[in-house]
């Protein structure tokens, strides 16, 4: 067998030599004994045995985050953030009083009395992690720029979830959804619920309108869920007059009597109670998602910037260790909390 192999790839070997002779002009037999020299220093299964490479993309496809430029549409007061723990904002007391026609003097002499609101700053950190020296010299994509980056970018989302708790009004200052049946949408819900409808947002303008709540600056966050709810219930017409004033690079959706409406994955969710729940709190069967309507000057933010710690080269874990570090907190601006109010979706009972 293995001498029919090497006659068939000597006569291989003469032909393809006459081909390249008569193409370069060299001698024939010269051709024929480096080809042969050749086969012989090439192992008989040099194909089979190749190094099968493998190729890696130069990119890394990194989780999707959700859009948080709602909080910049707020009270700044992202300078206190590294002056103490607690920010205090205080709020105008009552006015004297106005009297027609004053007939008793001397008149009474008042005081103001000023009520302070405050709030406390929250550290939130991520886990450390570790990029071992290996995974910095042999990848062709740049793992540690994606690590940073990705856990940077869950962190802000992490904060965002909490500023849409920080803002949220208690149940004395909220209002039900009234639309058609839906399913409840938060996570583990179950049951149905009424729909969010353009009537809703009318709802809410209605009562800033009363609070003499400029019309400039009022702003309203919903869920994807809510927000296609929202669509739905609108005719042709109000859609074409929504879209129109979408102002996507400010986050802003679309525009719907008086409120820029901004869409997030998340937005509220209370529980039966009429409670706020944090996102980070299991869920329920009985949550209600909700939306967020507010006036820039009724909320307050104070956000500091993302720190950033390392230890490259770290000699006990043979690698490079970082972790992020942010402060932040907020609340309602206002005693009286105008200006800011939730719409939960209401429940409807199984019939």
């Amino acid at each position: 067998m293995k001498l029919i192999v090497a006659t068939c790839a000597l006569l291989f070997n003469v032909v393809a030599a006459s081909a390249i002779s008569v193409v370069t002009g060299f001698p024939l037999w010269g051709v024929v004994a480096t080809g042969s020299a050749l086969s012989l220093l090439t192992p008989a299964d040099g194909l089979r045995m190749a190094i099968q490479k493998e190729i890696w993309m130069n990119t890394i496809i990194e989780g999707l985050f959700a859009d948080n430029l709602f909080i910049s549409k707020a009270t700044n007061a992202d300078q206190f953030v590294n002056a103490g723990k607690t920010v205090h904002i205080p709020n105008a007391g009552s006015p004297s009083g106005v009297v027609k026609n004053r007939t008793a003097l001397p008149a009474a002499i008042g005081v103001r009395t000023d009520p302070d609101l405050t709030f406390t700053l929250d550290e939130y950190t991520t886990n450390p992690i570790r990029i071992p020296h290996a995974d910095t010299v042999e990848l062709s994509y740049n793992k540690r720029e994606s690590v940073l980056r990705q856990d940077r970018q869950m962190l802000i989302e992490t904060v965002a979830d909490a500023f849409t708790e920080y803002w949220a009004p208690t149940a004395a200052n909220t209002f039900k959804t009234t639309g058609d049946t839906v399913a409840g949408h938060t996570p583990a819900a179950t049951g149905n619920r009424k729909a969010f409808t353009v009537a809703d947002v009318n709802s809410a303008m209605v009562l800033f309108n009363k609070q003499n709540v400029p019309q400039q600056g009022r702003y309203m966050l919903v869920d994807a869920v809510m927000y296609n709810q929202l669509l739905t219930s609108m005719t042709k017409y109000e859609l074409l007059a929504f879209h129109s004033q979408a102002d996507v690079k400010n986050g802003v959706v679309g525009k719907l009597f008086t409120f820029d409406i901004m869409m997030r994955s998340k937005a509220l969710r209370y529980a039966a109670a009429g409670t706020i729940k944090a996102w980070t709190a299991a869920g329920a069967a009985t949550d209600n998602a909700a939306a967020l309507a507010w006036w820039d000057a009724s909320v307050c933010r104070a956000l500091g910037e993302v720190v950033a710690f390392d230890n490259l080269g770290d000699p006990t874990f043979y690698g490079d260790i970082y972790s992020f570090l942010v402060r932040c907190g907020g609340r309602p601006m206002r005693t009286n909390v105008e200006g800011l109010t939730a719409i939960v979706q209401d429940t409807v009972s199984a019939s």
